[in-house]
């Protein structure tokens, strides 16, 4: 159904809002607010009916209950003096005022257009049967039990949109172009795969394709025994959605770095944004920062980007990149606040929303809570699998710390931010005391990104703590040019860490390298 008012038209179905023949990009919560009213405009609505229906009955403040009424206003050509559209009745709730008239949806979209479409929203993939090389009809139970694990893992993915199970499933047996897959299913992703059965062995081979231009984006192949037919299923239904979910989002920043039209709409920033925090150094994420800015200005109720920008001001510091900490440290911890109030059930703004949460507040316990709500909602979230192995480290479970660094790297072992995860575990290693090992991840992880501080003073640590105080000094040199205010009375302070004892020994082996105390 489609409901025309002013110069509006919102459309229930595609989920769309367009005014003056122009695309607006509300959040889904806006949308779902718009449209209530709108369907009640017979009534006034109370504020208790408008918060059971679009938030279902959760607890609602104030404030953002009107942050939403503003936004709807906003996105019809409303405001609050002028109440046109939307008109506030003073202790009773809102009312719909503006006339409308109702009109059953045109045919879809041509299916260009529905790429095109989705392309401007979030990404968006097909998983088609696997087909089955067994030469064993009865295997082919297997292959579909695999992909049906796929798919509903894939659709854990909050900004990934997949197609249901029914649909892709239609292509069973049919020797189909993939680029007109993508067309069909108005898609911009397809995998495809195949299962063969050799004794008790099967192997799975997976391949990802950009169905816009038929290109390969990544192919795998996994082996197993079919022992416990369950647990391979699950084993490669975690190790596909793992390794294709960040080949996809870097697929997408890609195409948007192709793009001449900066920032379109707030996926585009979002993007945009993403590629310079992957990049992790201080410009870029000063650049970051401005991406996900203009990300929420568009969609004031992304989670997402909220999170992504309390993120980067908690990197900025933890480098010393802070030209006014104070106020870095109050905005990133208003972000945080505001991507977990808002991502309450998305599983990558609690992640980086809580991550950074928990080094603003220092509070370790509630950061794991949340990193593991993270991982509960998205098992092959890599990176609410590193992050929570930092807060672990802080908090001073070392080996499940190492654990949660190592399913991160099985579960995206080429992803961009694998030095993130080189210089987490080398820390696990220094304060489990083991200094060798610390040593060879630290050395990793600076070969990826020589900027990151905590992993050059983790080199200067273990160096001088192994006995190699030339390249402990030269280490240290690299860390007072970084940060010249880093000092070893002020570890406490830069870092969450925990218990006296791991501060103790990385603390001594910084002194010994020469930093002043």
């Amino acid at each position: 159904m489609q409901f025309l008012f002013a110069d509006c038209v919102l459309d229930e179905e595609r989920r769309e809002l367009t005014r003056a023949s122009q695309a607006v990009s509300v959040g889904p919560q806006v949308f779902d607010l718009l449209l209530y009213l709108v369907q009640n405009r017979d009534r006034v609505v109370s504020k208790d009916h408008m918060i059971e229906s679009v938030w279902g009955g959760r607890i609602v403040s104030e404030s953002t209950l009107t942050s939403h009424i503003n936004a709807v206003r906003k996105a019809i050509g409303d405001s609050g003096e002028e109440q046109l559209l939307v008109r506030t009745v003073p202790r009773k709730g809102f009312r719909f005022v503006a006339d409308v008239s109702e009109a059953q949806n045109p045919e879809r979209l041509s299916t260009d257009a529905s790429i095109l479409s989705l392309e401007a929203t979030k990404p968006s993939i097909a998983v088609l049967p696997f087909q089955n090389l067994s030469g064993d009809p009865d295997q082919a139970y297997f292959a579909d039990g695999v992909v049906e694990e796929i798919i509903t893992a894939l659709s854990r993915v909050r900004w990934l949109f997949v197609i249901a199970r029914n649909s892709s499933f239609t292509y069973r047996d049919r020797d189909v172009d993939l680029k007109q897959v993508g067309r069909e299913l108005g898609v911009g992703y397809v995998l495809e795969g195949s299962l063969r059965k050799v004794g008790d062995l099967v192997r799975i081979t997976g391949q990802l394709i950009d169905a816009s231009t038929g290109t390969h984006l990544w192919a795998e192949r996994f082996e197993g025994q079919l022992e416990n037919i369950f647990a391979l299923q699950d084993e490669i239904s975690a190790s596909v959605v793992g390794a294709i979910a960040p080949q996809v989002e870097l697929a997408e920043i890609e195409r948007a770095k192709r793009n001449p039209t900066r920032c379109a709409t707030a996926y585009d920033c979002y993007l945009r944004g993403l590629a310079q925090m992957h990049r992790g150094d201080e410009e870029a994420i000063g650049e970051a920062i401005t991406f996900f800015k203009r990300t929420i200005e568009i969609d004031v109720e992304s989670a997402s980007a909220h999170a992504m920008a309390a993120w980067c001001y908690f990197w900025r510091k933890v480098n010393g990149w802070s030209t006014d900490l104070d106020k870095d440290e109050s905005e990133g911890l208003r972000m945080a606040q505001r991507a977990v109030e808002l991502g309450r059930d998305d599983a990558v703004a609690l992640t980086r929303g809580g991550h950074a949460l928990a080094h603003f507040t220092r509070d370790l316990d509630t950061g794991i809570a949340l990193l593991d709500r993270a991982i509960f909602l998205n098992p092959n979230l890599a990176s609410a699998w590193f992050l929570g192995g930092f807060l672990r480290t802080w908090h001073g479970e070392c080996e499940s710390a190492i654990e949660h660094f190592e399913r991160a790297m099985r579960l995206s072992p080429v992803d961009p931010e694998l030095y993130r995860m080189q210089g987490g575990i080398a820390m696990a290693h220094l304060f489990a005391g083991r200094i060798e090992e610390a040593s060879v991840w630290a050395e990793r992880s600076y070969r990826n990104l020589p900027s990151f501080l905590m992993v050059v003073a983790l080199l200067a640590s273990t160096r001088a703590l192994s006995g190699r105080q030339e390249d402990a000094r030269r280490a240290i040199e690299d860390v007072q040019r970084l940060n010249p205010s880093l000092r070893v009375s002020n570890i406490a302070d830069w870092l969450p860490i925990s218990r006296p004892e791991h501060i103790a020994v990385f603390a001594d082996g910084l002194r010994k390298a020469g930093l002043a105390e």
